[in-house]
């Protein structure tokens, strides 16, 4: 028989169906009734078995029932009299009487309880059985309206012709803002590719290749120290368009970011989004992100997004001295600063054509209009102290590129995790992951990092030094 799932149950009262799920909970009243809830990823549903109506198989293999054991259930379902409705449930109008069951894989206990929020249970047994965690209702909420967000995202994009082009994980180190995740050269050796921190080159590239309007869901991987809303890897909603200004690319997501918002059900404060500067934001609020909601919106799971714009270009490094980026080497100055930059001068009050998404205190997502002329990110790079070999080592390529006729373009990347805490109110990113790392960088699950063998050592031309 097809499998029905949970949910589609109260559209057969009266037919025999077939559901597969895990034993939620189990009540055995006497010796003659057992109430099972069975869950899939549907719901959950009340499974009857009443043993004087059910054969000695059947009843023998009730007997052997334990919590999150897999089960396939074939019964009758039936309409519940009014005051056995529960309206909690989905459901709870209706009931299962059960005629048949197989027990598709038994249950060890589990070592902590699923049917509870599992967000007090120690953080490294958690991970250690995130499988199980992942059961909870909880987590299958926040990683199911996660995929709802991204396909929302997907489907506004598709409607305005962007296309979607995956771009490579094995890459070149280049400055970014963050240390890079490095993979070593078999075949040649002392070099080493990066794993990418963003999509930020290749998606200019793409624009350089004429296709105008791109996006991804991209991985970013950056080796940095992991906190409650930041991890070693993250996926971004990553946006590129040509032929645009700013207020193009921040009409376009804010229209995104509006449809899979309420899409999904969610309020937000005020439309169209406020628009703060960067010296504004910081003598009112002290910060760049922030949040704007009063504490009924708060109770209420209201999004208050604004956008932050006209940031400093440069900052000093304290290490070097040196003027650095604040946000991406590759924006563009506002166009009144175009020729301070390009000469090098008054480069503390150069601002960039940067702008933030923030939302309830967080950055949902940040972008620029991008250096298109290979002058304009040269200087940059110029501004920065660096000589003319260093400045063809890092971004040569990219400067070679623009001078084949690049179109003006910019972009944007929203953080999926940062937008899906907003969604969901949660205040660690590892809620709204499916296999986050631990807080001290090790992966759910599996044992990792770990050593490498002698031999892969060898392979790789790597040797290991004590210390």
């Amino acid at each position: 028989m097809l499998r029905t799932w949970i949910e589609e149950t109260v559209e057969h009262v009266g037919e025999t169906v077939c559901v597969k799920g895990w034993i939620h909970r189990m009540r055995q009243m006497g010796d003659k009734l057992v109430f099972v809830d069975l869950r899939d990823g549907s719901g959950l549903i009340q499974v009857v078995f009443y043993k004087p109506e059910l054969s000695e198989e059947v009843q023998t293999t009730v007997d052997q029932f334990k919590t999150e054991s897999v089960l396939e259930i074939t019964g009758i379902v039936k309409q519940r009299g009014a005051k056995q409705v529960n309206p909690d449930m989905q459901t709870g109008t209706i009931e299962l009487a059960a005629q048949s069951v197989v027990i598709l894989a038994k249950a060890k206990n589990p070592p902590f309880q699923i049917d509870q929020d599992t967000s007090g249970i120690n953080e490294e047994v958690r991970m250690k059985y995130r499988y199980l965690d992942l059961r909870s209702e909880r987590l299958q909420r926040n990683i199911r309206l996660r995929s709802k967000w991204v396909q929302a995202c997907r489907e506004y994009l598709f409607k305005n012709r962007f296309t979607e082009i995956e771009t490579p994980l094995l890459t070149k180190a280049t400055p970014e803002g963050s240390r890079d995740f490095v993979v070593p050269s078999r075949l040649q050796p002392g070099k080493f590719f990066a794993l990418p921190q963003s999509p930020q080159q290749y998606k200019q590239l793409l624009m350089t290749a004429g296709f105008e309007r791109y996006f991804q869901t991209a991985r970013a991987l950056r080796d940095e120290d992991p906190r409650a809303d930041r991890g070693f890897e993250h996926t971004q909603v990553d946006i590129e368009m040509s032929f645009v200004e700013r207020d193009d690319v921040m009409n376009m997501v804010e229209g995104m970011v509006i449809e899979a918002s309420e899409k999904l059900g969610f309020t937000i404060a005020q439309k169209p989004f406020p628009r703060i500067t960067y010296k504004e934001s910081m003598e009112k609020y002290g910060a760049d992100k922030f949040d704007m909601r009063t504490e009924e919106q708060k109770a209420a799971g209201i999004l208050a997004y604004a956008w932050v714009i006209d940031f400093p270009f440069f900052e000093k490094d304290e290490k070097s001295g040196k003027w650095t980026f604040t946000h991406n080497p590759f924006s563009a100055p506002l166009p009144e600063f175009l020729e301070d930059h390009l000469a090098g001068r008054n480069i503390e009050n150069i601002l960039t054509s940067q702008y933030d998404l923030v939302c309830n205190g967080y950055e949902s997502g940040g972008g620029s209009i991008r250096a298109h002329d290979p002058a304009v990110l040269k200087a940059t790079y110029q501004n920065m102290g660096y000589g003319e070999e260093e400045i063809q080592g890092s971004v040569g390529h990219m400067l070679e590129a623009f001078e084949y006729g690049a179109p003006p373009h910019g972009g944007i990347a929203l953080g999926v995790e940062r937008n899906l805490m907003n969604l969901t109110q949660e205040t660690a990113l590892r809620e709204v992951v499916a296999f986050p790392m631990t807080s001290t960088g090790n992966t759910s699950v599996m044992d990792a990092p770990d050593p490498l063998s002698k031999q892969a050592l060898i392979d790789l031309h790597l040797e290991v030094k004590n210390g």
